[in-house]
Parts: structure tokens; C-alpha cells; sequence
């Protein structure tokens, strides 16, 4: 089967084989103690490294009811009228759809994918960037995409990536997709980090959002038997990441989401770990209760695109 699609689930193994996703993982270990594939994301992939990167529509079935989970608790943090970079993943896909509730929202992508889920929302406004389009992941890259976010200002972004280390930070195994991700980082106050437990504790090749520079991150619950997710997420926490947990279990351990928030909706329950001390301003945060997106003059062609929205959207606030 992995030959076949370069990449399978444990849940799809199970199901195939018949047998408790348990014996399917123990099986796994062994052929890849054989060198016959790669353990990845709740998976299996062919053998290759660092470098490797299975192609979206492997991905898109991997973890999908805690990519679903994670989506539904990340749309709560975002409010009416805001500005927001979304990244390309298939996390982030599910993201998207649900941010298409959102009145008044602002979203700018590399992905067509997130795109597409938002093109039909009356009262969302989708900015994209340019570049060359990534076919395996239908994501815009290169130093288009870069340019055109140069000057750029929003709230927040939501970033996925292929592995999530306390040490490194998250990190993906393609350069360009690395690369535009830095960049849509750079244009935001605050970064969240979207992924699920099992891409805790992996390294890839290339980072893409230092551990320091990560605000949030928005997970799901890691089984029992999972031996590197609850120490990593321990490790993260003590360097000040917020760290939202999801799940339908667990009773809820803070507010709703602001009025106008497209979360809570499906079951999901945010139950942050405890955070050791301030986290230091990410990129010249602006001051709480300030203007979510600031006008600007850069030479970014998204900037100067949004700039006028942002100098509206300030003046109805005051």
C-alpha cells in the first residue's frame, strides 16, 4: 500500500488488515527497522529522509479527525473584522472553511486550497499572493510570493509545517514552502502554529518558525501511547508557547470565544497549558486592544492593497 500511494494512515492499515491500530503501529516499527518505510504523521511513507514530503492527497488522509478538531478550536480565536494570514496545509484547509463564518474577515494566503474553501463567502475577502504554483501541495512559492508580502501587517498567522520540536521550532522538508512560510510569519503580531500530535517531536530539513517566535499552538489530544508527544508538549510550554488542546472530553477550562469567533461549533475544547512567565513581542506587536491591521507604505504589493481597508477599519474602532 505504501508503494502503491506513498503514503497510508495506521487507521487504514488497521482497517485493511483487520487487526487494532496497536499491533499495525508495532508492525511498522519492524519494517521500518528493515528499512522498508518510513514511521510519519500517524502513517507510513517510503523511505527517504529528510527530504521526503508525501504529496496532498496522502496527507489529506492522514489524521483528519484531529486536523478537523484542531480547525474547529483555531477558528475561535479569530474575531469579526479581522486580518489574517493563512498558510497551505491541509490543516489549514479545514481552517479556512470555517474562518468563511467570519463577517468582515481579511484573509491572505499562498494556497489555493484555502482559497477556494473561502471563495464563496459573501463577507470574507481573500487576498492572494503571487509566485509559481507547487503542485504537490497547490501552494504559491518563490520569491513572488515572498515579494508581494513584503510591507504587509495582520493580527495573526496560521502556519502548519511537517514537524514541531521545543528545540528547533516547526520545520517542513520543502526549501520553498519554508521559505514563503518565514514570510508570511514575518507579516503577522502573533504566530500560530497548527498541528497535530503527531508531527510533535519530528525534524525536518528546513525550518521554518523558530520555537521563541511561536505564540500558540493549536493540537489535539495525544493517544496514551504516544511517547513523544506529552514530553515535547511540556517542552514547548516551558519556553513560554501557549499551548490549546483539542478534543471532545475534556470539560472546558476557560471562556467562550469572543462574540463574532466561527469556533466551538463541533465538540472542540481549548485547555491551554499552564504559560511560565510574558512571552516577548513577536515582530513589534502592536499593544492589546490596538488595530488588528495597520495601513502601511512598504513596497509590498498586498501591503499597499490593504492599507486603505486597515485606515477604515481603525476609524470605525475609535
Amino acid at each position: 500500500m505504501v508503494r502503491a500511494n506513498g503514503a497510508v494512515s495506521l487507521r487504514e492499515l488497521a482497517r485493511v488488515v483487520q487487526t487494532s491500530e496497536v499491533t499495525v503501529r508495532r508492525d511498522v516499527r519492524a519494517l521500518e527497522a528493515e528499512g522498508l518505510l518510513d514511521r510519519r504523521h500517524g502513517g507510513a511513507v517510503l523511505p527517504g529522509g529528510f527530504t521526503r514530503e508525501s504529496g496532498f492527497p496522502q496527507k489529506s488522509h492522514l489524521a483528519s479527525a484531529e486536523k478537523t478538531a484542531i480547525a474547529d478550536l483555531a477558528a475561535g480565536l479569530v474575531g469579526e473584522g479581522e486580518a489574517v494570514v493563512v498558510g497551505a496545509g491541509t490543516t489549514t484547509q479545514e481552517l479556512a472553511r470555517r474562518l468563511a463564518r467570519v463577517p468582515g474577515l481579511t484573509v491572505v494566503t499562498n494556497s489555493l486550497l484555502v482559497a477556494q474553501a473561502l471563495a464563496h463567502a459573501n463577507r470574507v475577502e481573500v487576498v492572494m499572493t503571487g509566485g509559481t504554483l507547487r503542485g504537490s501541495n497547490y501552494a504559491l512559492v518563490g520569491s513572488g510570493a515572498e515579494q508581494s508580502l513584503q510591507g504587509l501587517r495582520v493580527s495573526r498567522a496560521f502556519i502548519s509545517g511537517t514537524g514541531l520540536t521545543a528545540e528547533r521550532g516547526l520545520s517542513t522538508s520543502n526549501m520553498l514552502s519554508a521559505s514563503v512560510d518565514r514570510a508570511l510569519v514575518q507579516a503577522a503580531a502573533e504566530v500560530v502554529v497548527l498541528a497535530d500530535h503527531t508531527k510533535l517531536g519530528s525534524d525536518t530539513m528546513f525550518q521554518t518558525v523558530p520555537t521563541d517566535l511561536i505564540t500558540r499552538l493549536v493540537t489535539d489530544e495525544p493517544p496514551p501511547h504516544e511517547e513523544r508527544a506529552a514530553p515535547e508538549l511540556q517542552a514547548l510550554a516551558d519556553q513560554g508557547v501557549q499551548i490549546s488542546v483539542a478534543g471532545s472530553h475534556q470539560p472546558p477550562a476557560e471562556a467562550p470565544p469572543p462574540p463574532g469567533a466561527a469556533g466551538g461549533r463541533s465538540g472542540a475544547v481549548r485547555r491551554d497549558m499552564p504559560l511560565p512567565g510574558q512571552r516577548r513581542t513577536v515582530h513589534g506587536a502592536p499593544p492589546p486592544g490596538g488595530p488588528q491591521l495597520r495601513g502601511t507604505t512598504g513596497p509590498g504589493a498586498l501591503g499597499e492593497q490593504l492599507g486603505e481597508r486597515g485606515r477604515v477599519a481603525d476609524l470605525r474602532r475609535r
